[in-house]
């Protein structure tokens, strides 16, 4: 029974205000993760300097406003943010529920693509143009849509209790939500963001458990789908020439390989420290096409030299470790594929891009995360580090430091999962659900 004075305190207690109930250490805010956070900000706000440095003096784009390009890449940027601040609001366990309208929504816009209402862009008809100088490329929302598809339907057993393991009719199911945007965007034609959508697939498949069969049947279907594509002429010619000049860098330094050869040239006279921001010859020559979007990395190693080119490098390498350490530490299947997807999407397009303005890479039309220059793959990047932080703050307090759930790593609400072909305790094989293998056998103990 309550006593009359320990009942006036509970009356008499303050209510905790709203900023109160933010800043309080069992808040949500207190989970995120911080580090990820600064990382992308820091490099979403330093790329506004290479993008004003390589845009402010060409007039034909800028009409002659210098800051054109840097009032329009801070105003991505703000976006970004209020996305990705809107998306950790929401979680993702709410997030979940609405996937399949996003996905439908998604796929209305590649197919507007295909329609007048789509621009060509460089060859590739997949942009809309809204006017007044805005545009959206819809195939960098479906990267985030086949990563949101394919979580909810390889976790949906798994979570539940039903599978130890996604199913292979999970699997496949899988595979046809995220071949369908695939093949709308190979009709564009946009061969750089298959290139990105597959190794998504891929690191999915990797992070979710799948049979190995899969991803070595996907490795298998991709390498002839490729031989197929170029046997039978389905590359569009532009897309020849980029392939032809990578293999060979010395085929056409004026034409197709000119690209290539002054990101290199940028690149290589920037030394160790650079020539200081705004004063790289090539940058302010305008030697090198698309500086602010896919060769934004040249600026920084022509100018900020080998220490500001590695500095980059650096911050996209915390980006993925700290994403790394989210799919790790995750309490469902689902929060863990959707960390391995953003984890190959991330690392396959950075790699990409940076490796094509090195010349080690053929090149494609991949922005660099949270660098380049664009609004539809600022509001991209920036909405994978909300569902980042969406599945962050799912944990609960003291999750990582081997206090709640036993040892470090294990975590209440998501079973420990078993290594397939490893004895379990008392000598028993552990057999996946459904396989028609895996008899359990008596260890020597008790045999004994």
């Amino acid at each position: 029974m309550t006593s009359y004075g320990s009942y006036r305190q509970l009356r008499l207690a303050p209510q905790r205000s709203g900023v109160s109930k933010a800043l309080a250490k069992d808040s949500p805010l207190w989970r995120l993760d911080w580090i990820l956070l600064l990382a992308a900000l820091a490099l979403s706000a330093g790329s506004s300097l290479l993008v004003w440095s390589a845009t402010r003096g060409r007039d034909s784009l800028t009409h002659g406003d210098p800051q054109y390009f840097l009032y329009r890449h801070l105003t991505n940027f703000v976006v970004g943010l209020v996305l990705c601040s809107v998306v950790i609001a929401i979680g993702s366990r709410r997030f979940r529920t609405i996937v399949p309208f996003l996905y439908v929504g998604v796929l209305l816009m590649l197919l507007a693509t295909l329609s007048p209402l789509g621009s060509t862009i460089n060859g590739a008809h997949s942009w809309i143009q809204l006017g007044g100088g805005f545009s959206i490329q819809p195939a960098e929302f479906a990267k985030l849509a086949i990563v949101l598809a394919m979580a909810v339907v390889l976790s949906d057993q798994v979570d539940a209790g039903e599978r130890e393991f996604p199913s292979h009719r999970a699997v496949f199911r899988g595979l046809l939500w995220a071949g369908l945007p695939m093949g709308i965007v190979l009709l564009m034609p946009d061969a750089g963001s298959v290139m990105v959508m597959a190794a998504i697939v891929l690191g999915i498949l990797l992070g979710s458990g799948a049979a190995n069969r899969w991803v070595l049947g996907l490795l298998v279907a991709g390498t002839a789908g490729c031989v197929a594509i170029w046997k039978f002429g389905l590359l569009s010619q532009y897309q020849i020439d980029r392939f032809a000049a990578f293999a060979n860098p010395q085929l056409d330094p004026n034409g197709v390989g000119y690209n290539t050869a002054q990101a290199r040239i940028a690149i290589g006279s920037g030394g160790l420290t650079g020539k200081g921001l705004f004063h790289g010859t090539q940058t302010v020559g305008q030697f090198v096409p698309e500086q602010q979007t896919d060769f934004v990395f040249t600026v920084a190693g022509e100018e900020l030299g080998f220490v500001g080119a590695l500095a980059i490098i650096a911050l996209v390498g915390v980006i993925l470790w700290r994403a790394c350490r989210i799919a790790r530490q995750a309490t469902d299947l689902y929060g863990t594929i959707v960390a391995a997807g953003v984890i190959a999407w991330l690392s396959f397009q950075a790699f990409e891009n940076i490796g094509m303005c090195l010349g080690i890479m053929p090149v494609a039309g991949i922005p660099l995360p949270f660098v380049s220059y664009g609004g539809s793959s600022m509001f991209a990047n920036w909405r994978t580090v909300g569902f980042l932080g969406g599945v962050r703050t799912r944990r609960p307090r003291g999750v990582g430091a081997g206090v709640v759930g036993g040892p470090a790593g294990e975590f209440p609400g998501r079973p420990r999962r078993r290594v397939r072909g490893v004895p379990a305790a008392g000598g028993a094989a552990v057999r996946r659900p459904g396989s028609r293998s895996g008899r359990a056998r008596p260890s020597a103990r008790s045999a004994g």
